[in-house]
């Protein structure tokens, strides 16, 4: 295979694949007796093209949007949120999540976390969790703390592995609190959820178990997110939501996808797990992505980490034998 550029390996007929999944959708419905859609909206372009395609399948009247902001939430997502609702016509609900976070102890058992390494943490400070680039070291699974003081002086630390877990844990609450909203109102509608994640995130492992993975239909997980955006261009998802970097909006500092989890910019985490998946040669793939082999390689070597890392993410409950009658 000659690789000339992204577009060459990762083009789609964008208007055939919507047809296809918007059919693929009435169809699961169908099978689940459900009428409409319902799915979060986060101002990001996964969340917003699912929203183009549900609107796709069942119109608009069929589909629910619901913004979730927290505390730590950036205003400009709510802002995206709205003008994707509004581009397509849906009816959208704000539930600020925070009051309930704020009840299960989300932000207190968090810090208390962070004061461990940080003493002075408190109001007025800021913090995220960050990965090695993979261009930058010769290691990037290892996970280290961002903190910012109000006067904006930042520094980085290395966590004890009970810290990292527990900050992650608390973390999680934000996305399993989305998703109970989400479902509240799929079952006064006897709707069905949509899950978000495109391929690479799919692939990866990149969600919480019974939180932003939960779902009944999952309309991108088999795309990557070049191809994500080359559906949002045939969807007309306005310009602000496509320009936007792809962000966690999670921590109370910003941070991407790639500082976070995924180590490399989306385009090029795209080309390396295309490559991985499909057989290319780590030469070919470093060229199309501006990547050494060994680069590439490391890059392969985490994905292979990923996958067995996150592989019990997508089980199901395990039972000491099946239950013939509903399998």
């Amino acid at each position: 295979m000659t690789l000339q550029n992204t577009d060459d390996l990762l083009a789609l007929d964008a208007e055939a694949e919507i047809e296809r999944t918007a059919a693929s959708l009435r169809g699961q419905l169908r099978t689940m007796r459900k009428r409409g859609l319902v799915l979060g909206l986060s101002g990001g372009i996964d969340s917003s093209v699912s929203l183009g395609l549900a609107v796709r399948a069942v119109g608009r009247q069929n589909v629910l949007g619901i913004f979730m902001p927290e505390d730590d939430s950036d205003p400009e997502s709510l802002r995206l949120g709205r003008l994707v609702a509004e581009t397509f016509g849906v009816e959208a609900v704000v539930e600020d999540i925070g009051p309930g976070l704020r009840a299960m102890g989300c932000y207190e058992r968090r810090d208390a976390l962070i004061r461990e390494l940080v003493p002075d943490y408190g109001p007025g400070w800021a913090s995220k969790i960050v990965i090695v680039n993979a261009l930058e070291g010769d290691s990037f699974n290892i996970s280290s703390l961002v903190v910012q003081d109000p006067q904006g002086n930042q520094q980085r630390l290395r966590m004890p592995a009970a810290t990292y877990l527990g900050i992650v844990a608390a973390t999680n609450m934000k996305q399993r609190t989305r998703k109970q909203l989400e479902y509240y109102h799929a079952d006064r509608l006897n709707f069905a959820v949509v899950g978000t994640p495109n391929r690479l995130e799919y692939d990866q492992g990149f969600f919480v178990k019974n939180g932003d993975g939960a779902a009944d239909v999952k309309p991108i997980a088999h795309l990557y997110k070049t191809q994500v955006y080359a559906l949002a261009k045939a969807l007309g998802i306005p310009e602000d939501i496509t320009s936007r970097p792809p962000t966690t909006d999670t921590y109370s500092l910003p941070q991407t996808q790639e500082e976070f989890y995924f180590s490399l910019p989306y385009d090029r985490m795209d080309l390396c797990l295309y490559g991985l998946n499909h057989g290319i040669s780590a030469d070919r793939i470093g060229q199309a992505a501006g990547l050494s082999v060994a680069q590439v390689e490391r890059v392969w070597q985490d994905i292979a980490a990923k996958r067995r890392a996150t592989r019990y993410l997508h089980l199901g409950p395990q039972l000491v034998a099946p239950v013939e009658e509903v399998s």
